[in-house]
């Protein structure tokens, strides 16, 4: 995006500012796969979002990665990831195991915590005047990144997670109660 006003910096006592008009001088597909263990990121744009872009992906991670280990993919349910060539060549390759986030679970997914990342460092401020301007920042920010990966950490057990979604529960349960 190329905001239409340049950005105006915070200063104290002031905010940063931005319009919230821009010119978009066009898009971009990011595939990406996260390495849970290492925080080692693999990723490629490419200019549509199709099954044979997702397919020429996963021939990259296939490529990269050691033979031997078992591949987990987690992934949204889009259907760029179900069509018959990649259930073929999925099929062919028996230690990858595909794994589908139910719709708006997508927070499971680690990997969508570093496109926060990405989104949040790299591409909320910038300007970018063309889709390879995008690209190049997008792959220095992979290679930036790949130089010291860490792994992302659930900060919270399964326990406190599923006891807080209990708590939020009863709270609803509660106030739908008062208003009937």
């Amino acid at each position: 995006l190329d905001r239409e006003q340049p950005v105006l910096p915070m200063m104290p006592g002031m905010p940063e500012r931005r319009t919230h008009s821009y010119v978009r001088h066009g898009t971009t597909s990011l595939f990406a796969a996260l390495d849970v263990a290492s925080g080692f990121v693999i990723g490629k744009c490419y200019k549509r979002h199709r099954a044979a872009e997702f397919l020429d992906f996963l021939k990259q991670i296939d490529a990269q990665v050691p033979h031997g280990l078992d591949i987990h993919i987690v992934m949204d349910n889009y259907a760029t990831h179900k069509t018959a060539a990649i259930r073929t060549w999925l099929a062919r390759r028996p230690h990858y195991h595909v794994h589908f986030t139910p719709t708006s679970a997508s927070w499971i997914n680690q990997v969508e915590r570093w496109f926060a990342e990405l989104t949040r460092k790299q591409l909320r401020r910038g300007v970018h005047t063309s889709t390879s301007q995008l690209e190049a920042d997008i792959r220095a920010f992979i290679q930036r990144h790949n130089e010291n990966p860490k792994p992302y950490r659930w900060t919270k057990s399964a326990d406190d997670i599923l006891a807080s979604v209990k708590r939020f529960c009863q709270k609803a349960e509660q106030s739908l109660c008062h208003e009937i």
